[in-house]
Formats: C-alpha cells, structure tokens, sequence
C-alpha cells in the first residue's frame, strides 16, 4: 500500500447500510487493498481481517471461488478447504461466509459444508486489527491507528477509543486479544456428508455522529416498465434501488426525514447539492424522499452572512460533517457545516416545485414557503453586477470552484489554462432561471404575492444568458461553460451545457443545438456523455472533471432533452449509459474513463471512483422515465 495516495476503490467488494460500511477483497479478508476496513461514520473502526484454518499446526487460507453480492447490504463469498479434502480432483469441502451489514452492526455466518465420507475437524481461526483512523486519513492515504483499550470475557470483547466503541460477540467461539489484534476462534467438526455453522457480530458506536440510520423502510411508487423495455435497464433499476435504499440517512432530531447520502464510502451524510439531485431523480418513484430532503435542507437553511463558512441567508448547506473536513495535500480545511455551493439553493426551489406537481401535499407545501421566498431572495439578490449567480472561495481554505464539477482544474479554458473566479456557471444561470420561473408559479398557485417580480428578474437572466455566454468555436456554437472574473466567457465545450436542456432558458432551436453536439463526435462516448470536449486542450479521459463520463451529469442531460422533445437524442445517451452500466454489473459507478466505445469494450473504470453513488444511482430512475415516453 502506498503512503499519500488515494485508495483505489474499483476492484473491491462492498456492503454498506449507511453509516455502516464494509470494504474487502475478493475473498472476503480485509487488510490486502488500502480501502479495506469496516467503517462507522467517519472513521474506520477495522482495517485487518483474516480467516484461515488449520491442517495440524499449521495455519492455511481458504481459497476463493466466488463472491456474489445479494444486495446492497449482503454478500456472499465462497471458498475451498483444499488441504483437509481428499485426494479426489473434485472439491468436497467449502466454506461459505455470508456477510450482512446493518446501520451500526455487522453480521458474518459462516458455514462449512462436507461431503466427505467421513467427519471433518479443524480450526477456523479469525484475527481482526482495530484502527479507529479518522476517514479523511485513509482518503489521504496516511491513516494511523490509534490506541485502543479492551475488555474480553471469552464470548465477546469490547474495544474503545476516543469515545468510540465496537463491541465483537462469538458465542460459539474463544474470543482473546493478542499483540493488538483481537483473535476469534471455532472448533470446527463437521458430520461426514454434513455441515456446521457459526456466526460473529460486530456492534460498532460513535456518539459523536451527526446522521443515523433511517429506521422505515422507503415507500415508494412499482416500478413498471414497458414490455418491450431492454432488460438491462430492468437490471439496473433493481440494483439502483437496492443501493439507494441503503444509502438512506436521517438527521438524530428528526428521525422521520429521510435524505441520500451522496455515496461510498467518503460520503456518508448530507450533501446539499448531491441529495437534492439524487431526490429530483427519484421523483417519479419516491415523491416522499423528494419532500424530506427539502424539510432537512429548509432547517439547515443559512440565517446570517458567514464567510467562513460562506453562509448566507436563504442559502441552502454544501456538506454536513461531524467535524472539520481537511483534505491533505490541497490546502482546503472545511467547517463543520459548509455553505460553499452556489447550485444547491436554485435546486432546491426546482425540487420543490416538481414536488407540488408530484403531489406533495399542499400543507407539506405550504409549511415550505418561508424557506421557499427566502431562497429566491438568496438567489435573485446574490446575482452580481452582472446580474449572474456566481462564486469566489473568500477564506483561502474552501472549495474553489463550487458547481457541480467542484475540482480544482474544473473550469479550463480551450487552451487548457484555468479560468479565474469570480466564477459564474452557465448550468446555475439555468437553474437560476428555472426556479425563479418554477417559484414564480408555485407562489401563484398558493395564493402567495411576489410572483410577478420573479418572472421579471428571469426575463432579464434569459436576456443576458443569450447576450452574454454564447460563443463560436470551431466544433460550434454553444454556451461557454462559464464567464471569469472580467466576464469573459471561458470557451471550452463541455457537459455543463446539457443541464440548461429543460430550463427554459434556451430557446428551441438552441436547444436543438446543444443535443447535437453532446451526442456528437468529441462529446459523447458511446458510454454516456464526456465532461470536456476530445477537442479541448485540457481533455483526458481519465481526467475527474475534464473528460471522464458521470452518469448523472449524462442523464440530467438525457432528461433534458426529453423535456425539449428531442426524445430520439435522448433515447440515444440512454443507450450508451445502458452500455456501461451492463460492463459495470449495473452498479453504476461515480464517474468512469471517457473512452471511445468504437475503440474499447468497455469504459476504464476511475479507479477511486464512489461506488454505490446516490445520484448515479438514481440516474437510472431518469432513464426508465425517457424509455417510457
């Protein structure tokens, strides 16, 4: 494993129950992959765990066959006890470990299977590490364990350190510390032609959490798909659902508000940006997540002007942490509570009129105004001189750029060099537009004044998006990805430009336009949509922002489209998402490579991609959506 270098996530197995969850290898041990660990929170409370069994003195490992993964929150792995079968080419002993995670606990049956002629004895033996690392050091790559203490009793031991506990329970097993490990171990006998069984829990506690499980299960709308539907995409809403419904969070004072975590295994909270988008997805088949983010979102809502932790009144949080949130190596320490994003307010309005005509109850609604007029004042008073929604890092140690492609190389230029904030996205203008529009109407539609300024204030937004951000290249004409801080519109092509689809801040014939080119040669993969043009200087298809493919970016898009009655576009980069979601067992991964379907079977995946991700997840509601147009 390799100090300072951000784990690699694509090969490894995981089971989660948010804030719980598993990383291992193939085999089902943990310690060979620097992301293995089982974690509660913010912090790996695991990193070592090792099973073997012995031939007389000697200590032998299972041999993996299989690993097969039931759900979201249960996997199975499959092994061989060679050394104790008989001379037979045919296999006949194997162990079976089926690992189960729950919101604070995990579960492990073991089972070894016989069909032997005569009985089987040996030892299993399992020996675990402790590690209490805070998360952001294993993101870091530089995680230390700390010190822990222990009270064993033969059946269970009980580690504690720094107020957090794990409680491992075996009842059917020796149970000791030893050389700052914690040692488990089975007498195994197992009946010729027979079987035995066992099983260990892990009872993990962090009082100092700021999200807990959520206790319901998620009611939602059938999903019915038409019957000539292509049967990936039935595949890939019934992994998308299974992960969502283990991605499910609540806040401890309100327990019947349930959000999306945004994704494993870095973030296990609440996203502003990422939960409204992920919720907006679900709509058509969970209406009931889409009013419990908004209720979460409105309390958390800024009252008063902050910067350093960029809070504004009306404005809706970036990110929810237990504590401040460091990120090694780039220089960013944010607080515990962060308002840094300059899309989750306009979202938010967005969402909250799509609930309303989804049904949200009116009283549920209505209980929303205050919040609701509070994020359009955010919204149409934080416009600059220019009349934009914008952003600029004020603290030195925030995000600099705080769209939806938040890195720090983000926001190029044509000729690769970065552009220089104040930033303002040409996707926020659209959402700017939508939910002043969208406000406007609900407002309306309560019996609520303040309607006809908002339709104003978006009429001159749409003036001077059109005046202001088209420009001419070489692949075309289409709206900068963003003006700088002189309000120079920065040139490069990119997948930003897919969410003004269905905003109504262009008109038809640029919206025809727009869908051209994204499903055109440089922009689309044949495995979704690029973040970057193949013609821009700055392009890498391995590249976070600047050439991979994001399935929520692509459908956001593909939805788009939709909207504007380019259904044959649309249908399109449906296609290509049901091309890598089928390359990926259809658990759609955070981002993968923007290589060319022509030329590669497969995208490569990003190696340190999330993976369950709530929005890309929920991507796939989208796409269910369009097909059955």
């Amino acid at each position: 494993m390799n100090a300072g270098l951000q784990p690699f996530l694509s090969d490894a197995v995981v089971a989660l129950r948010a804030p719980t969850q598993v990383w291992s290898g193939h085999a089902g041990d943990l310690g060979a992959q620097a992301i293995d660990g089982v974690y509660h929170g913010d912090t790996r409370f695991v990193r070592e765990a090792e099973l073997t069994y012995t031939v007389g003195d000697e200590a032998s490992v299972p041999e993996p066959i299989s690993v097969g993964e039931i759900s979201a929150s249960a996997v199975s792995f499959t092994a061989l006890l060679r050394r104790i079968d008989d001379d037979w080419p045919d296999p006949k002993v194997r162990l079976e470990r089926v690992r189960t995670v729950e919101a604070g606990m995990v579960r492990e049956r073991l089972r070894v299977l016989s069909h032997l002629a005569g009985p089987v004895s040996t030892t299993l033996r399992l020996r675990l590490v402790p590690d209490f690392a805070p998360l952001q050091e294993v993101k870091a790559g530089a995680s230390a364990s700390r010190a822990w203490e222990s009270d064993a009793d033969g059946r269970t031991v009980r580690l504690s350190s720094d107020g957090r506990t794990l409680v491992l329970a075996a009842p059917d097993a020796h149970v000791r510390t030893e050389d700052q490990s914690v040692v488990v171990e089975w007498s195994v006998d197992c009946p010729a032609h027979g079987e035995w069984t066992a099983e260990w829990t892990l009872e993990l506690d962090d009082p100092g959490l700021v999200v807990a499980r959520a206790a319901a299960e998620p009611r939602r709308n059938a999903v019915d798909l038409p019957a000539a539907h292509d049967s990936r995409l039935g595949r890939w809403v019934d992994r998308a659902l299974s992960d969502l419904d283990a991605l499910r969070l609540v806040l401890p004072g309100a327990p019947d508000d349930e959000f999306l975590a945004a994704g494993a295994p870095w973030f296990f909270t609440l996203f502003g940006r990422d939960s409204l988008w992920a919720a907006r997805l679900l709509l058509p088949v969970d209406p009931g997540i889409a009013a419990s983010t908004l209720r979460v979102l409105a309390r958390l809502q800024g009252t008063k002007t902050d910067p350093a932790t960029a809070e504004e009144p009306g404005k809706i949080l970036h990110e929810l942490r237990a504590g401040e949130l460091a990120m090694p190596g780039e220089g960013i320490l944010l607080p515990p509570v962060y308002y840094g994003t300059v899309d989750a307010t306009p979202l938010w309005v967005c969402l909250l009129a799509e609930a309303a005509a989804a049904g949200m109850p009116e009283s549920e609604v209505r209980a929303l105004v205050p919040a609701l007029r509070s994020a359009l004042g955010w919204i149409v008073t934080s416009a600059g001189d220019d009349g934009f929604l914008d952003y600029v890092d004020e603290t030195g140690r925030g995000l600099s750029n705080q769209g939806w492609k938040d890195s720090g190389d983000s926001i190029q230029w044509r000729d690769g060099t970065l552009a220089h904030g104040p930033i303002a996205l040409c996707e926020v203008q659209g959402y700017a537009y939508e939910a002043a529009i969208r406000g406007a109407a609900l407002l309306e539609s309560l019996g609520e004044e303040g309607a006809a300024p908002l339709r104003e204030w978006a009429a001159g937004l749409r003036r001077r998006f059109a005046d202001s951000f088209w420009v001419t290249t070489p692949e075309g004409r289409y709206p900068a990805i963003a003006l700088d801080r002189d309000g120079r519109p920065v040139d490069t092509l990119t997948s930003n430009i897919g969410h003004l689809l269905g905003t109504g801040i262009l008109e038809p014939d640029q919206a025809r336009e727009i869908a051209r080119l994204l499903t055109g040669r440089s922009m689309t993969s044949g495995f979704g949509l690029r973040t970057m043009s193949t013609d821009a200087a700055g392009y890498w298809p391995l590249s976070y922002h600047g050439g991979s493919v994001w399935p929520h970016d692509t459908a956001i898009a593909a939805r788009g489209m939709a909207q504007e009655g380019l259904l044959h576009e649309a249908l399109v980069v449906v296609d290509g998402l049901l091309a890598a979601a089928e390359t990926f067992a259809f658990r759609m991964p955070e981002l993968y490579s923007g290589d060319d379907r022509t030329t590669t079977p497969a995208p490569a995946p990003y190696p340190a991609a999330c993976r369950p991700q709530a929005w890309s997840a929920a991507a796939a509601i989208a796409c269910r959506e369009i097909v059955g147009i």
